[in-house]
């Protein structure tokens, strides 16, 4: 029989099986109690994320009651703000880098193969997003007898400024991928106002026009920001040698950026905290909004569930054949910061982190894939936004037809890619699908007034389905390496045994081996060719 501490078939024999005791002895419980503390410590920052969620939610509705103006309420969100505002901080450096050095580090056949890959993921699980929306929509008819329910009983106000057409909107996207200078970029976009132009007519009559008119506003420029680094890091890598010391810059600059990352994140909790709980405070009257709006609200909640509970998991099993539970399970401290912030972008940086150190995703995959997936993956938008735009339908009582249905889940699609990764970003984006179907735009105060509550199950979907993907991109690669690897393996096997068959069965060599003397040495191969 082994002796206490020794190993039995690989496994340590614990004390109680020593005893032959059924209850654990001291040194087990001793054990156990050290496990737990060094799992408490490996997940010590996803604990503290949890419980500032959860301590924001009981602060806003212990400070929901002293009935705060708007000047305490401002001085109450101030930690959290600052959250914000070094996670806003850090996206610039943290996307330009990462795509530079991902780009540049990933051959040029394979980073075109990962590349369509995954705006082929991005494209479809967002379309099956938006069709789950409006099939939820249908079923669930969350504006069906709403008619009475209106902007002024809710004490909402009546319009939304948006008059923007859709065509516009689909080429100022267009502009925004190339930028005209790329300091501005950093701060502001392109955007289509119009002006109203009065004109008078040789018959004297005064018409009215509308003319476009392009300015910037603020706001980062993402995509533009992307598609060059993108390029950049690609031109780099064609250089060679020249590009490599600038290669070597942007992985420095990479790693110190990611370094930073990882103070910042000891501040999330806090600051999850103040932001959630301060949200909480500001709204008004929540009952009365959930009320009126709960089909609405359950119908939006519902479709991010099923959809990042569900489909999403299934799409990464049917690639990969593992747990995605396993995978989402590691990724608790990003999901924690998209509820309390409401922005992929924001949530982006403790993305990266989590997915290479919790899941083992290779850094060349996580840092090229996740912050295109931060810009034009927005599965969980393009479902609030379907739900919205048939929510609208029904509350004008406008029976949709099987073209008006298609314009809404190619419109979502679509106008998903160009929604600012910030909170309430999704928003205006509907604007340009009730005008694709001929909807009025002024019921968006509605959708304003709840966004606080939906953006927030949102963005976990958005940064989900970027997490995910970069996991089956992950796999794909890895499995791909290992191809090549079994290939080379088995043509190197081949060649030895072909050798020596040739070197015994030739009549040639045999010829020879009997004429020469054994004691001399074999002749060059030079002088075996020529015989």
């Amino acid at each position: 029989m082994a002796k206490p501490g020794e190993s039995l078939n690989g496994y340590a024999e614990s004390s109680c099986a020593v005893a032959g005791l059924g209850e654990p002895g001291p040194g087990a419980l001793g054990a156990r109690l050290r496990g737990c503390g060094r799992w408490a410590r490996r997940n010590c920052l996803v604990l503290l994320t949890v419980a500032g969620v959860l301590g924001g939610v009981a602060l806003g509705a212990a400070v929901r009651r002293l009935e705060l103006a708007r000047p305490q309420v401002a001085y109450l969100a101030f930690p959290g703000e600052m959250l914000l505002r070094m996670l806003k901080m850090i996206i610039l450096p943290l996307v330009v880098c990462s795509l530079v050095s991902g780009a540049a580090s990933l051959d040029t056949r394979a980073l075109g193969k990962l590349g369509g890959i995954a705006i082929t993921y991005f494209l479809g699980t967002t379309l099956l997003a938006s069709g789950l929306a409006v099939a939820l929509a249908f079923i669930i008819r969350p504006g069906a007898g709403a008619a009475s329910l209106n902007t002024n009983a809710l004490g909402l106000e009546d319009t939304v400024a948006t008059n923007k057409e859709t065509v516009d909107s689909f080429l100022d996207l267009t502009r925004n991928l190339f930028p005209s200078n790329l300091v501005a970029a950093a701060f502001r976009s392109y955007a289509t106002d119009y002006k109203i132009v009065s004109r008078n007519t040789t018959a004297g009559n005064v018409t009215v026009e509308k003319v476009p008119i392009g300015r910037e506003i603020e706001g980062m420029n993402i995509l533009g920001l992307v598609l060059f680094a993108l390029v950049l890091g690609v031109a780099l890598k064609k250089l060679g040698r020249e590009g490599e010391d600038l290669i070597r810059f942007f992985n420095s600059f990479n790693e110190a950026t990611m370094v930073l990352v990882s103070w910042i994140m000891w501040y999330v909790p806090i600051g999850i905290m103040f932001l959630v709980g301060s949200k909480i405070v500001e709204m008004e009257d929540i009952t009365l909004l959930v009320t009126s709006l709960g089909k609405y609200i359950f119908a939006s909640i519902l479709g991010h569930v099923i959809h990042g509970g569900i489909i999403l998991p299934l799409i990464y099993f049917a690639f990969t054949r593992k747990n995605p539970y396993s995978f989402l399970l590691g990724l608790i401290m990003p999901f924690a910061t998209a509820f309390a912030t409401c922005s992929s972008s924001a949530t982006l940086p403790s993305m990266i982190k989590c997915t290479e150190e919790n899941n083992g995703v290779d850094k060349r995959i996580s840092r090229f894939i996740l912050p295109i997936g931060a810009t034009v993956n927005m599965d969980g938008a393009a479902i609030f936004q379907c739900v919205a735009a048939v929510f609208i339908a029904q509350l004008n009582n406008v029976d949709l037809n099987a073209g008006q249905i298609f314009t809404i889940l190619v419109t979502a699609t679509a106008s998903s890619v160009g929604a600012a990764g910030v909170p309430s970003g999704g928003v205006l984006t509907i604007a340009i699908i009730l005008e694709a179907i001929g909807l009025p735009t002024n019921d968006l105060s509605l959708i304003l007034a709840v966004d606080w509550i939906v953006d927030r199950t949102t963005t976990v979907v958005n940064v989900e389905g970027d997490a995910l993907g970069a996991g089956i991109l992950h796999y794909l690669n890895q499995k791909e390496m290992k191809d090549k690897e079994q290939d080379l393996k088995e043509v190197n096997v081949e060649a030895i045994p072909n050798c020596k068959s040739e070197g015994e069965t030739s009549p040639l060599v045999t010829h020879m081996n009997q004429a020469s003397n054994p004691a001399s040495t074999v002749e060059p191969p030079s002088k075996e060719s020529v015989l």
